[in-house]
């Protein structure tokens, strides 16, 4: 959050429409909002206050600054009246000393000037740890963390989980209601639980970035959750120094994620690795996750971890000059061991698909009817439809295409999927 220096000069608010208002104001709830909330969760330990004092200053915001205009520092503006509202919510409900000792915290009135960075660093951390206690259901942390971390809406977080809005507002309160029941501490852990719960905070931020990765819809791509998780990855990182998972997870958000400039084409479609103009590839976050992999390997034991096999993975497709030389032996390799250490019908759909560059489409082919029935969704389907093509079995590859775009949940893999399977129908299709 931005903090204005002591002594610093104070500048008058710039004048604005109430649109320029409420557009300022979902920028700074979008960027700090989380943060905000982390800093009156961490002194209130109470997360439905903290989450109600929020909202209803950004409620007053609109209001004060349509009339008044946007402050210079509309961070500290929402922080500072975020914090009046839960004083005031707290004095009303019991005695201020009451409900202190309560919370072994104690509630002053807020400063002018938001807490140092070192301090909201902290308080984020407790958030996160908190969002992601093992104590809740993994559904539950990871929509939790999208609400309050990434600072999403319940509808937002209900499209991107796929369930109901309704469905999802009652998922939340139960999780809120569960923390404050069960006295979850809003801690950061230390010692040999700090390694368990990594792992835990891990699985979470990989699942945010998938939301946003594959989402749903229109959007084929939620810029917004990818960019949160690569955040908060970097955010674990900078916790543990040295932490070789949180350094092998950001390798390979980072690897993964520069990818992305190149994923859709012009009309929205997807647009195959193989035919991905690589010079649109973020090459500084490429360097970036190999530096992050190389260092996360260097401080392994010798133990393979999930992150590291998928990153060397994801590195094997960044760091090669275009589609045909890939290192597609070497992927093949990391998917047989990330397969051990890691079992999981989706990584045995990737080998599969890989197995294709080594040993042709009809071994991978055989490998793709071997996949678990749990994963043979559209993109197992697609995957088929592929490998018969490459087999020249046009009219098998035509109808396992069709069951593809009945089942593709975006509309950017339907456009790329109708174009495969136009392109089975016509190579079937008898000369005239």
């Amino acid at each position: 959050m931005e903090r204005r220096r002591r002594g610093a000069p104070r500048h008058s608010p710039v004048s604005a429409t109430r649109a320029d208002v409420e557009r300022q104001l979902a920028d700074v709830v979008r960027i700090e909002g989380g943060r905000i909330l982390a800093v009156l969760a961490a002194s209130t330990r109470d997360l439905q206050l903290a989450e109600d004092a929020v909202q209803d200053a950004s409620v007053a915001a609109i209001e004060v600054w349509t009339r008044t205009g946007i402050p210079s520092n509309p961070t500290g503006w929402l922080y500072v009246a975020a914090r009046r509202k839960a004083i005031d919510v707290i004095r009303r409900e019991s005695t201020r000393d009451q409900r202190e000792a309560a919370s072994g915290t104690t509630l002053r009135e807020p400063d002018r000037e938001v807490p140092a960075e070192p301090l909201i660093r902290d308080d984020v951390l407790r958030l996160v740890f908190t969002c992601c206690h093992p104590s809740l259901a993994l559904d539950a942390r990871v929509a939790l963390a999208l609400r309050t971390l990434c600072g999403l809406s319940t509808a937002e977080v209900a499209r991107a989980l796929l369930v109901s809005e309704p469905t999802m507002a009652k998922r939340l309160v139960r999780t809120k209601q569960k923390i404050a029941q069960a006295a979850i501490p809003y801690h950061i852990p230390d010692g040999r639980e700090l390694g368990a719960r990594l792992a835990g905070v891990h699985a979470v931020v990989h699942l945010v970035y998938t939301s946003g990765h594959h989402a749903a819809g229109d959007e084929v791509v939620r810029v917004d959750l990818c960019e949160e998780a690569v955040r908060l990855a970097r955010l674990l990182v900078d916790l543990v120094p040295g932490e070789a998972g949180s350094e092998a997870l950001l390798a390979l958000l980072l690897l993964t994620d520069a990818r992305r400039p190149a994923r859709l084409a012009n009309d929205g479609s997807l647009v195959p690795l193989e035919d991905q103009d690589r010079r649109r590839w973020h090459r500084a976050a490429v360097d970036e996750g190999v530096a992050l992999l190389r260092r996360s390997l260097d401080r392994s034991d010798g133990v393979a971890d999930p992150y590291q096999l998928q990153a060397a993975i994801a590195a094997c497709h960044s760091t090669a000059p275009s589609f045909a030389a890939t290192d597609w032996r070497e992927i093949v390799r990391l998917y047989g061991i990330l397969a051990d250490v890691h079992p999981n019908p989706i990584v045995d759909l990737n080998a599969a698909v890989a197995l294709a560059e080594v040993d042709g489409p009809a071994a991978a082919l055989d490998a793709l009817d071997r996949v678990d029935a749990s994963a043979r969704s559209h993109l197992w389907q697609a995957g088929r439809g592929e490998m018969l093509l490459r087999l020249g079995r046009r009219v098998d590859a035509a109808e396992v295409f069709s069951a593809a775009l009945a089942d593709a949940p975006t509309d950017a893999e339907r456009r790329h999927l109708r174009t495969r399977l136009d392109a089975a129908r016509a190579a079937s299709a008898p000369e005239s």
